[in-house]
């Protein structure tokens, strides 16, 4: 079978490891490409990073922070994206409280205060079913294998983006949106608007899941994006 390119991009404190399961599932119908996303600090720098040593054409799949980077990069280059899937992630911008957690985030990271992600903050990225298992623990450690200087970068990044929801209408691709019916961090009612807006846009609701399908529900993942991949 013949594979195309599938470019994933991860979330905020998020390294390859997020998309590792999935990506070894698909491998016989995707050749994949991880985006490192911590070493500018703006979505337009993000994204012109990765379209730099990026396919020509290729199947973008962005999760949370992933999907704002996603939305930057149908800005720069639509005629490159032959396929999108967005997964927990938000077209408009942070309402003012949520801007505010991430400007103390921000100001306490910067002053040396920077923990990743703590047990007390797990219940808010995954399931409670799997805070205390080998899922809590390796999204600490990527967060950890990440580190502050990105964490820095990316959330200026977040905090500065442009409100991508007048793209939606506009997109012509194939659009699959997933979203945790248990995500605490992007609520389920984001990816309701997406599906809304984007023409033909699939939803997909991941069961007992919070913010991080491809960690939680691989195999899961793995299915609903390799039938995006191969649909007509």
């Amino acid at each position: 079978m013949a594979s195309f390119p599938l470019l994933l991009l991860p979330g905020l404190l998020c390294d390859e490891h997020l998309w590792q399961q999935p990506a070894v599932a698909l491998a016989d119908v995707a050749t994949v490409h991880h985006a490192d996303l911590t070493l500018d600090d703006s979505v337009a720098g993000m994204a012109a990073r990765v379209l730099a040593t990026a396919p020509p054409v290729f199947a973008l799949a962005g999760l949370s922070m992933g999907g704002y980077v996603a939305f930057e990069i149908l800005r720069q280059a639509p005629q490159r994206v032959a396929r999108l899937a967005l997964l927990d992630t938000s077209a408009r911008l942070d309402p003012p409280k949520r801007l505010a957690v991430r400007r103390a985030g921000l100001a306490m990271a910067a002053s040396g205060r920077f923990a990743g992600v703590t047990r007390k903050l797990l219940p808010q990225l995954v399931h409670e079913s799997r805070v205390d298992d080998a899922v809590g623990a390796e999204v600490m450690a990527m967060a950890q294998r990440v580190g502050r200087d990105a964490f820095l970068r990316q959330q200026r990044a977040i905090i500065d983006r442009p409100d991508s929801l007048p793209l939606l209408p506009t997109l012509a691709v194939p659009t699959l949106v997933g979203v945790g019916e248990d995500d605490r961090m992007t609520l389920p009612e984001e990816s309701r608007i997406l599906h809304e807006h984007i023409p033909g846009a699939r939803l997909h609701v991941f069961a007992r899941c919070g913010h991080l399908p491809p960690l939680e529900v691989p195999q899961e993942t793995a299915a609903v994006l390799r039938d995006w991949l191969l649909a007509a």
